[in-house]
C-alpha cells in the first residue's frame, strides 16, 4: 500500500538569490516577498495545509535567517516546520536538497519557493506509489504559453526534458512538483552545488523517472508579470470569499 500525501514531507526550494525580483530582493528572500497582504510562504503552507500536508523542510540560502525567524516551528500556520541552510555556499536546488536529506527520510515531495500550484497532490502520490520509479515529475500540457515548453511527454511517460535547448516537439512544461526517493541525493557528494534539472535528466536516462499530467496551470512569483498575474488571482478570490 503506497503512502498518502499526509504521510509524506514536502521540500520547498527557497534558496535562490531571486534576481528578477529586485530591488525587493536585496533585502528580501523570496518567499517572503509580500503577495496579495502575505509572505508567499504563508499562501504556500495554506495550499498545503488544505491538501493535508503537515511537514515541510525549507531549503534556505540567500537571507534564510529571516525566513526561519518569521515563521518559526510553523504552528502559527497549522504546520510542522523545519529549515535546511546551504551554509557559505549556495548549493543549487540539487545540493540543497541532497543537503537536507536527514530532515525528509525516504520520499518527499519538491516544489519550488516561487510555485503557487493548485494540482490535486493525492493522485500525484498514488501514481508515484504505483510507478515504482526513483522519481516523478509533474507536467502541464503548456504549449508555450506560459513559460517556454520543455518537455517532450509521450504515451504518459518523460520522453525528453531539456531546460535549455527547446524544441518544436516540446508540448509540456515542468509543473514545478515532484517527487523522490532519497536514493537519487544519497549517491551524490554532500556540500557541492548542483541542479534539480540534471537530476531529473539522469533519471530519465535510467528510465528511472516517472511522469504525471496535471490538468491546470501553474502561478509562480519568480518575475515581475508572474507575481503581479498572481497577485490579482488572490485579491479576486478574496474578494469573491466576501461577496
Amino acid at each position: 500500500m503506497s503512502a498518502g500525501p499526509a504521510d509524506i514531507p514536502v521540500a520547498i526550494l527557497a534558496g535562490g538569490m531571486a534576481t528578477r525580483l529586485r530591488p525587493v530582493t536585496e533585502t528580501l528572500p523570496k518567499v517572503l516577498v509580500p503577495v496579495a497582504g502575505k509572505p508567499f510562504l504563508a499562501h504556500q503552507l495554506e495550499l498545503l495545509r488544505q491538501q493535508g500536508l503537515r511537514r515541510v523542510v525549507v531549503c534556505l540560502g540567500y537571507l534564510g535567517e529571516m525566513v526561519a525567524r518569521q515563521f518559526g516551528d510553523g504552528s502559527s500556520w497549522g504546520m510542522q516546520l523545519a529549515y535546511s541552510f546551504d551554509g557559505p555556499t549556495l548549493l543549487g536546488t540539487g545540493g540543497a536538497l541532497r543537503q537536507a536529506l536527514p530532515l525528509l527520510g525516504e520520499k518527499f515531495f519538491v516544489l519550488y519557493g516561487d510555485s503557487y500550484l493548485t494540482a490535486p497532490f493525492a493522485p500525484i502520490a498514488e501514481h508515484f506509489g504505483t510507478a515504482g520509479k526513483a522519481g516523478l515529475m509533474t507536467v502541464y500540457r503548456n504549449e508555450g504559453l506560459y513559460d517556454r515548453s520543455n518537455v517532450v511527454f509521450r504515451n504518459g511517460e518523460i520522453a525528453v526534458y531539456n531546460k535549455g535547448t527547446p524544441s518544436s516537439e516540446m508540448r509540456h512544461i515542468d509543473y514545478g512538483l515532484s517527487i523522490f526517493r532519497e536514493s537519487v541525493f544519497r549517491e551524490r557528494p554532500q556540500g557541492r552545488a548542483f541542479d534539480l534539472a540534471d537530476v531529473m535528466m539522469s533519471l530519465i536516462e535510467k528510465g528511472e523517472l516517472a511522469g504525471f499530467e496535471v490538468p491546470e496551470r501553474f502561478y509562480e512569483i519568480g518575475s515581475p508579470a508572474g507575481l503581479a498575474e498572481l497577485e490579482k488571482r488572490l485579491q479576486s478570490a478574496g474578494k469573491s470569499k466576501h461577496d
